[in-house]
Order: C-alpha cells, then sequence, then structure tokens
C-alpha cells in the first residue's frame, strides 16, 4: 500500500510540471501564428498606400504605358511640381481645414457628450422619446434642397465658416454610439454624486467626462475624419477661394489639370504645360491624408476600447 501511495503521489505532483511545460509552448504557438496573421492583413492594407505613394513619384506617361509599381519605373516630382505652384493657397487651405477640424471637433464632442448624457440618465422621463427621434433621422431625412435652402435662405450662411462646422456638429450615430458607451459607467457614481450635492453640469464636467474618455477619443477621431476630408459643404456653401479648406482645393485643382488634359481644354494646354492627371491624383491623396494619419497614434490606446464598448452595451 505504501509503494502504491508513494506512486500515485509521485505521479500526482509529476503531472503539473508537465502541464506548466506544455502551456508556455500553446501559449507561443497562439502568440506566433496570431502575430503572422495580423502581418499578413497589415501588409494588404499597406499596400494600396505604397501604391499611393509610388504612383505620385512616377512619370506620367510611365503610368499610362506600364500601370501602376510598388517601385516607381521611371521617378519623377512633375505632380509635386504643379502642387507646389500654388504653395500659398495650398498652405491656407490647410490652415482652413486644420482651424475647421479643430473647431468643429471640440464642439461636436461637447454637444454630442451632453445630449448622450442626458440620454444616459434614466432620471429622465422622456430619454426614450428623444432617442426614437435621433433615431428617425438616421433612416429618413428632408432631402439637399430644403437643406441648401435652410443654411442659406434662413440661416443666411453663404461664404460661412459655419457652413461647414455646424451641420456636423450633431451625428445622430454618434450621439447614440456615445449614449451606450456610457451605460457602462456605473449609476452609483451619478447617485453618489445626488446625494452629496452636485448638480448635473457638474456631474457631467468632473465625472462623466473623464470616465468616457475612451468614447470621446473614438467619436472624435470619427468626427475630425468628417471635417478633415469633406469637400461637398464648401462645394454647396463657399465661392470665395481664399476660404476653401484643404480637400475642395485640391479638387478645383484636379479638374482643373483634367480639363487642360481634355480635348476641350487641349487649345488652352497649347499655351502652357500640360499637367500630369494620374500622378497628381495620387500626389493629392498623399498631400491631403498625411497629417490627419499622424492623429491616430495618440487615439490608439482609446479607439479600441471605446467602440467596442459602445457596439456592445446597449
Amino acid at each position: 500500500m505504501n509503494a502504491q501511495s508513494n506512486a500515485q503521489m509521485r505521479y500526482t505532483q509529476k503531472r503539473p510540471i508537465h502541464n506548466k511545460i506544455k502551456a508556455p509552448r500553446a501559449n507561443l504557438a497562439f502568440y506566433v501564428c496570431g502575430f503572422i496573421i495580423i502581418t499578413i492583413f497589415a501588409l494588404v492594407c499597406l499596400v494600396p498606400f505604397l501604391y499611393i505613394i509610388s504612383g505620385s513619384l512616377t512619370e506620367e506617361d510611365a503610368i499610362v504605358n506600364d500601370g501602376f509599381h510598388l517601385v516607381p519605373t521611371k521617378f519623377s516630382l512633375n505632380a509635386y511640381k504643379y502642387i507646389s505652384a500654388s504653395k500659398e493657397q495650398v498652405l491656407h487651405a490647410y490652415v482652413v481645414t486644420i482651424g475647421v477640424t479643430v473647431v468643429g471637433t471640440i464642439s461636436a464632442l461637447i454637444v454630442m457628450s451632453m445630449g448622450a448624457y442626458v440620454l444616459y440618465r434614466k432620471d429622465f422621463r422622456y430619454r426614450n422619446t428623444f432617442a426614437f427621434m435621433f433615431y428617425f433621422t438616421t433612416l429618413f431625412s428632408g432631402g439637399l434642397i430644403p437643406w441648401y435652402i435652410m443654411i442659406v435662405g434662413v440661416l443666411g450662411w453663404k461664404d460661412s465658416y459655419l457652413a461647414l462646422i455646424v451641420p456636423s456638429l450633431c451625428s445622430s450615430w454618434n450621439l447614440l454610439l456615445l449614449r451606450n458607451f456610457m451605460r457602462s459607467i456605473p449609476d452609483s457614481i451619478v447617485e453618489s454624486a445626488l446625494i452629496d450635492g452636485a448638480n448635473d453640469f457638474r456631474i457631467y464636467r468632473q465625472l462623466i467626462l473623464p470616465l468616457a474618455t475612451p468614447g470621446l477619443a473614438t467619436i472624435g477621431l470619427f468626427v475630425a475624419l468628417g471635417y478633415w476630408n469633406d469637400w461637398f459643404n464648401a462645394n454647396l456653401f463657399l465661392t470665395k477661394q481664399k476660404m476653401f479648406p484643404l480637400q475642395y482645393f485640391l479638387y478645383k485643382l484636379l479638374a482643373n489639370a483634367q480639363f487642360l488634359n481634355s480635348p476641350t481644354g487641349s487649345y488652352v494646354a497649347a499655351y502652357v504645360e500640360s499637367p500630369p492627371d494620374h500622378s497628381l491624383k495620387m500626389a493629392m491623396a498623399c498631400v491631403a491624408t498625411g497629417p490627419i494619419i499622424l492623429l491616430y497614434p495618440f487615439l490608439q490606446k482609446y479607439f479600441v476600447k471605446g467602440l467596442v464598448l459602445g457596439a456592445v452595451k446597449g
């Protein structure tokens, strides 16, 4: 009996050691496979951007004859030279776009976070009614013509930066997403603050906003991208070139280049140098997307958490 019990004890003592040896190997294999898969997906996402950079540095004739390549077949800076010919206007358009993006993003976060906080509060009697009204606007809209009449005719925002900022201040989808994220905040925090005598503005400013930082960073990234890439509102409401944002100014440059390369513009092109077409599109994409890419690394640690919590809670 003693020998049998001793053998069982030795076996039971050895099993955890064997499992501990196996577990790290299994985890290592999982991490290696995951790293390889993520690297492949990252490269797949990176390849189109590499094509854009390569196309912007390629001679126009080489693109027409050979197509796009990852490495430029004939190196050329003609596309960037064409853009730099209007460098003062480009820099001014950058300033306009940065100003509209910063002011619009901060204002939109304030408006949507206050609306989301009201819809988050369970003691607000009509929160479900207002939530449905916000949701209804995601399904139906008044259309482009009534919207244009309201902005230009009623509000008088023709050739005004307000026409670029105010229409995008409140997105119903982002507001509801932020409201769902706030639902992850325990109700006991608000209740204890109310017992201590704090009013709603103090609760919102000192408790809700710090706890909702991941959600605000996520929504802020979406809103900033929307303001940065917006050219349609400028096309509708702006006529003065000095007020053009970057995207719309580049759009006008590209339209001029395409006109000069068209049969109709060939008479004008006979007196001026014909600008590149395909490489110019790629160069404009690089000029327009470069600065906004630098924003993502600062928000990356909040982005996934805010997006997942805001989508799951609800």
